[in-house]
């Protein structure tokens, strides 16, 4: 049985999340402040599968609540509800740790999907304060598995190991990751990145998705600010290149 926490301060609304996420089978707990819920999570060490937060919330929002998780290292699934559903509000969420979003208002059956989806992704918090070297299990041909150099991309388990050195991504780096190595050799556009890996066809400062490619070239690149792998193409967008010209 999955635990799952709300943090939502419509009361109305926690219960009835609650009430149709029992009736899947999982079990849920619900809170009203962003404060509740990194007590049970961090200060308490309260064990939760996923985690679905409300971005307005009384005192600390929940983008401050996300990014104080992944600061301490706790990478729990986290869905957040959203107001609006401005790019630049899904950004921010994403930028702040956020796995997936959901505007409101939403279709409940959408929200199960998606919360479901997060339970799926396994092996990603069996262990939140601390990561292990330990080689991938799956097949080296596997999808899921990408090598370049001396670095290794394990998808299903969301981590990128560079010698001794592993690094824990966010599904959202993960997938931003996986799509330019889809598309090795090729130029992609900031745009496409927004349509492609985020699900969003709205006008909005495509120059955000940058903090991400940032965040990318510290994880894979020798020098992060002279990049050989993660390359940038100016007036489009990036590149991968697996293996760059010495």
């Amino acid at each position: 049985m999955s635990r799952i926490l709300i943090v939502e301060d419509e009361a109305h609304l926690a219960q009835g999340l609650r009430f149709n996420l029992e009736a899947e089978g999982h079990f849920v707990e619900t809170a009203e402040r962003g404060e509740d819920a990194l007590e049970r999570l961090l200060k308490k060490r309260q064990s939760f599968d996923a985690l679905v937060l409300d971005v307005m919330l009384p005192g600390k929002d929940g983008f401050s609540v996300a990014r104080e998780l992944r600061e301490a290292k706790n990478y729990i699934p986290l869905l957040m509800l959203t107001a609006r559903g401005r790019p630049e509000d899904v950004l921010k969420g994403f930028e702040s740790g956020a796995d997936d979003y959901l505007p409101k208002p939403f279709n409940l059956n959408i929200l199960i999907a998606r919360v479901e989806s997060l339970l799926r992704r396994k092996n990603w918090t069996h262990n939140t304060n601390s990561i292990t070297a330990d080689r991938p299990q799956q097949n080296p041909d596997s999808p899921d598995i990408f090598r370049f150099d001396n670095r290794i991309v394990d998808f299903r388990n969301l981590q990128l190991r560079a010698g001794e050195n592993v690094v824990q991504l966010t599904v959202m780096e993960a997938d931003l990751l996986r799509y330019l190595i889809k598309n090795s050799g090729h130029p992609v556009s900031r745009k496409s990145i927004l349509q492609d890996v985020w699900n969003l066809h709205e006008e909005t400062d495509t120059r955000a998705i940058d903090s991400f490619i940032v965040r990318l070239r510290r994880y894979i690149e020798p020098k992060p600010s002279k990049p050989r792998y993660l390359l940038t193409v100016r007036g489009l967008g990036y590149q991968f290149v697996a293996n760059p010209k010495q």
